[in-house]
């Protein structure tokens, strides 16, 4: 008797290359336009709808000037010099701030992070010191430092100590079980392991924290400013609104905004030259 039997047809499957992966450098260029045409296209088009707001009359023009006419008064006062003294002064202040607020940041975070009985002898009183505002501290600041610069390059430091003690000893603490086993295989000592397993594995996370810092240490500054300032662009702003020029307001607030995002675009740079081996923010988004 005759047994017939059947097979199943066999099917491939068999998936075409992809446009960007026939041309991965045309596609890298054309990904680069597009995402430049979007960060720039987004802020212009808003711009546009302000300046066309102003122009039509939908806006009073004399509490909310257009663009250009901010752009005048902001080209005037960078030509007669009255800018200069006041983005110098906060700068000034913001510099000092972050790079005292920074370097406390990482010993401590660093400490706690490694050494167990440290966190637990310091954690409690930094935690209940962090939840207070810190503008609460400038009254402390201005009777330890006098009226100078003191009471400001402090309340910057203090803020900007925060966020990047939190993060790395965050960072510290969890850096993978696999890279702390690597180091003991090697026969890493415990500064070896430090140095070279800690440090280099927690230092995008700590980098992440002081870009976060940066921006918040011209929100302080600026707030510190409207308070007891004689000068800078907290000052600028606050005397400007008090006597009604709000052309000049408008101008130093542009002036903070690019400032915030020049500093924080240079901390996101310098942490990119040195933690090479970490994958960019552009990285993660794709992945």
């Amino acid at each position: 008797m005759a047994r017939t039997r059947l097979f199943a047809a066999e099917q491939v499957l068999v998936r075409e290359p992809g446009r960007a992966e026939r041309n991965p450098v045309g596609a890298a260029r054309r990904r680069a336009v597009m995402e430049i045409s979007l960060a720039a296209g987004v802020p212009l088009v808003l711009l546009g709808l302000w300046q066309a707001a102003s122009g039509l009359g939908w806006i009073d023009s004399r509490l909310y000037p257009s663009p250009t006419d901010i752009v005048a008064t902001g080209a005037d006062m960078l030509a007669d010099g009255t800018l200069w003294g006041d983005i110098w002064h906060t700068t000034a202040r913001v510099l000092a701030g972050f790079a005292i607020g920074t370097a406390a940041g990482i010993l401590f975070g660093l400490a706690m992070g490694s050494v167990r009985l440290i966190q637990v002898a310091l954690e409690p009183t930094l935690d209940a010191l962090y939840v207070v505002p810190k503008l609460a501290l400038l009254p402390i600041f201005l009777t330890m430092f006098g009226l100078g610069e003191g009471p400001k390059i402090a309340l910057v430091a203090v803020t900007v100590f925060f966020f990047v003690w939190i993060s790395t000893m965050s960072a510290i603490i969890g850096v993978e079980e696999g890279y702390r086993e690597a180091g003991r295989c090697f026969g890493a000592n415990r500064w070896q392991m430090f140095r070279h397993v800690l440090v280099p594995a927690a230092l995008p996370q700590m980098f992440v924290a002081m870009r976060v810092a940066a921006g918040v240490a011209f929100l302080v500054i600026i707030a510190a400013e409207f308070i007891v300032g004689e000068n800078g662009l907290g000052y600028l702003i606050f005397q400007s609104r008090a006597l009604f020029i709000n052309d000049q307001m408008f101008v130093g607030i542009v002036v903070v905004a690019i400032e915030g995002v020049v500093f924080a675009e240079l901390v996101r740079l310098i942490g990119r030259r040195v933690t090479r081996w970490a994958p960019s923010d552009h990285d993660r988004a794709r992945a």
